[in-house]
């Protein structure tokens, strides 16, 4: 395939994650086809689209060089699935987090395009291995797993199958540093896969403390907010040490290692999120803060989209 045929994406399923992947690739001065096998939803995903990228646009916080009426014109919908994988060298998959609907959409996916197509899977918590355990050309598979809200937040983790080809992950990476995301590759799969499992070591610890009556839900989302948060939006928990000791890690670990052993020895057992009673007064204590209705909600979304933009702009000017 020439690049000069590399120039147009698929986006399958147009929910949240599919429009957003779409509004990233338009970024890119790519051509994006996005497909919903639901009636009318494609062309709903359109309007939308069109939509937040004239807000953007308005805000100054369009991304790419093209303008807003210039990405949408690189923008259309189908219900037809193959008429949207015509042309497309990448497919992004971005339906249900449900196994059997991923596996037989990529099924469906494979029937129709050629073996040098890329087949890149949205999904946050399923392993390559099964996602496409169904397909038989199994070189060319990834996962692309995003961070909501993929437009500002711009990390993708490339998770290979462990058959795909590594000229695979280096088109995938590429594809993805040139549309603006911030892409690092897991060299082999692993259940949560990075993202999702060092988030879980947090949501743990910090609902272990919570529940056991060591501090309050609002403090300790401070504790992430207006304390580990203010490095980690621009370090990460490896340099962070790096920086914190006159020699470096070595140095850190020399003094401080001996603490974090002790510490992650305390640990407590992997909480009970739903059933307790301790669960129950979590979830009351946090919809006290913020109640749990759409309004609310809706409005804290798009705040924290609104503040991830502002972060977003100060990270590129530094």
């Amino acid at each position: 395939m020439s690049s000069s045929d590399m120039r147009t994406i698929t986006v399958i399923g147009s929910g949240l994650i599919g429009r957003s992947w779409a509004m990233v690739f338009l970024s890119g001065g790519f051509s994006v086809k996005i497909y919903d096998n639901q009636p009318g939803q494609s062309a709903k995903a359109v309007t939308e689209i069109r939509k937040q990228l004239q807000e953007l646009q308005d805000a100054r916080m369009l991304r790419g060089q093209l303008d807003a009426t210039q990405q949408l014109a690189l923008l259309s919908g189908y219900e037809d699935l193959a008429l949207a994988l015509e042309g497309a060298f990448f497919i992004q998959e971005s339906v249900f987090e449900q196994l059997d609907v991923k596996q037989s959409v990529f099924q469906d996916i494979e029937r129709l395009v050629g073996s040098d197509v890329i087949l890149s899977s949205s999904t946050s918590c399923l392993v390559p291995s099964k996602v496409f355990s169904k397909v038989q050309n199994r070189s060319r598979c990834l996962v692309s797993h995003p961070v909501n809200p993929p437009y500002y937040v711009k990390l993708v983790e490339l998770v290979p199958h462990p058959d795909t080809a590594a000229a695979v992950m280096d088109a995938a990476h590429s594809l993805m540093t040139t549309v603006g995301q911030a892409p690092v590759r897991l060299r082999k799969e692993i259940d949560g896969f990075a993202l999702n499992r060092v988030q879980a070591a947090v949501i743990a610890e910090s609902w272990r403390l919570v529940q056991d009556g060591v501090i309050s839900v609002e403090d300790i989302d401070l504790v992430m907010s207006e304390g580990l948060g203010m490095r980690y939006a621009f370090i990460g928990p490896m340099e962070t040490m790096h920086l914190n000791a006159p020699a470096g890690l070595e140095d850190y670990m020399q003094r401080y290692g001996e603490g974090i052993t002790r510490i992650l020895t305390s640990f407590g057992p992997v909480p009970d999120f739903s059933g307790s009673e301790g669960a129950k007064s979590i979830v009351s204590d946090m919809c006290q803060l913020i109640p749990g209705d759409q309004q609310h909600l809706l409005a804290r979304m798009e705040r924290r989209d609104r503040l991830l933009m502002g972060l977003a702009r100060l990270k590129k000017d530094h």
